[in-house]
């Protein structure tokens, strides 16, 4: 194992970490404004998955134009899923959240099991054979273009946040939802916008894993407790901590795929977790309460 090796391995750790990133960015943003720990995360995402597998076996076309689709269908049915049944559980413990939250999970997966069945699926592309060179490198093309559109999608939603009377108006609920109500937003409509945003992030994720992995109804647990390794890695309601806990994530895994056992690379996420929690418990970029 020499230096250019290692080297791409780092980089494919990278360009993966980025498409982790946008999975968890979804998450970091529910429960940035809501307070809303989204425990049916993994499940929506395998539930983009598919709808990026139908869209190509049955009409051609392939995950990365098909993620506005995509990322569309899971923002109205995170918009609804948040209107019609969360708003109603917002002021109750956090127990009862995470049971709610729990068994529209179960639910998703059950449905998911009845209708596409335990087998696992994925699709080819041509340009799953293809690759850059970069000097030393070696970049699968799928995973250089699943990382940049990543970057991109995560940047709109910055600009989203940062620029847009919309994106404003989520930060004023997210940083005092009381005085957001005294001055006359429309607080349950803004949380269920931000549902839905968080659920079309992960829908865009799901779109581009799936030029990197299969998809079976089962893989939503496992990614699931991913995206809360990463923010809470990153920092909880952080945007630029959940980028960073997908990277850290994706290096870390792809090390230890090399070094040890692709077997374990689980148990390097959960130790960098561990590290994180006793020398910085409010994650890397994430702020003291």
């Amino acid at each position: 194992m020499d230096a250019t090796f290692f080297m791409n391995v780092i980089s494919a750790g990278l360009l993966t970490g980025l498409v982790y990133g946008l999975m968890a960015l979804g998450l970091s943003v529910i429960f940035g404004v809501m307070r809303v720990v989204n425990f049916a995360h993994g499940d929506m995402m395998v539930v983009a998955m598919y709808a990026a597998f139908l869209l190509y076996t049955k009409m051609g076309i392939e995950p990365v134009p098909a993620l506005p689709l995509v990322a569309g269908l899971l923002f109205v049915v995170g918009y609804l899923l948040q209107r019609f049944l969360i708003n109603h559980f917002l002021g109750v413990t956090e127990h009862i959240q995470f049971l709610l939250l729990l068994s529209v999970a179960m639910i998703i997966t059950n449905i998911v099991l009845m209708v596409f069945g335990p087998d696992a699926r994925n699709i080819q592309l041509d340009a799953s054979f293809e690759s850059y060179s970069l000097g030393p490198l070696v970049l699968d093309k799928v995973r250089v273009t699943a990382a940049f559109t990543a970057g991109g999608v995560a940047a709109l939603l910055w600009a989203f946040f940062k620029y847009t009377t919309t994106g404003t108006a989520i930060r004023a609920c997210a940083d005092n939802p009381v005085g957001a109500r005294v001055v006359g937003l429309n607080v349950e409509k803004l949380y269920a916008i931000t549902f839905g945003i968080g659920t079309a992030c992960v829908g865009a994720a799901g779109c581009l894993l799936l030029l990197l992995v299969d998809v079976h109804p089962h893989l939503s647990s496992d990614y699931t407790l991913l995206g809360f390794i990463i923010v809470i890695l990153g920092g909880l309601g952080s945007l630029g901590g959940a980028l960073l806990g997908g990277i850290l994530v994706g290096l870390s895994e792809a090390l230890s795929g090399v070094l040890i056992a692709p077997s374990l690379k689980s148990m390097f996420s959960f130790g960098l977790l561990i590290l994180v929690l006793l020398l910085r418990p409010q994650g890397i970029l994430g702020k003291k309460p």
